[in-house]
């Protein structure tokens, strides 16, 4: 079961995250976000909440899992970083072969920083 993109937009929103973009080609979720946190690291907490909201859409039966590819900005144009969670993630986590421990630390993994170059 597929969500339109302002349900999604909207549901990340209700879970605190500032979505600067999102789309659902099919096959992924692909979400970008303004960070309340813009220092030199992705912020795990609003990592969470993001997942959170996908979890909850997928507990109430509103989402079937799909890959979530972020990306975390500053400020428009000013890319912090990038992260993701992959389907089968989504998937372990709902039939409990995941904990929340888990499902933290395989996305936390994929977190990549734009390099802060002078």
């Amino acid at each position: 079961m597929s969500m339109a993109t302002a349900g999604l937009e909207d549901e990340f929103r209700n879970y605190g995250i500032d979505v600067v973009e999102v789309t659902d080609p099919g096959d992924r979720i692909e979400l970008t976000y303004m960070t309340a946190f813009p220092g030199f690291e992705i912020h795990h907490w609003e990592m969470g909440r993001a997942l959170n909201a996908l979890i909850d859409l997928e507990a109430d039966g509103e989402w079937e899992p799909t890959r979530l590819d972020a990306t975390v900005v500053r400020a428009p144009g000013d890319p912090m970083g990038t992260w993701y969670a992959k389907q089968a993630w989504f998937e372990g986590y709902a039939n409990y072969r995941l904990s929340d421990e888990d499902l933290s630390e395989k996305v936390i993994s994929t977190v990549e920083h734009v390099d802060e170059e002078p």
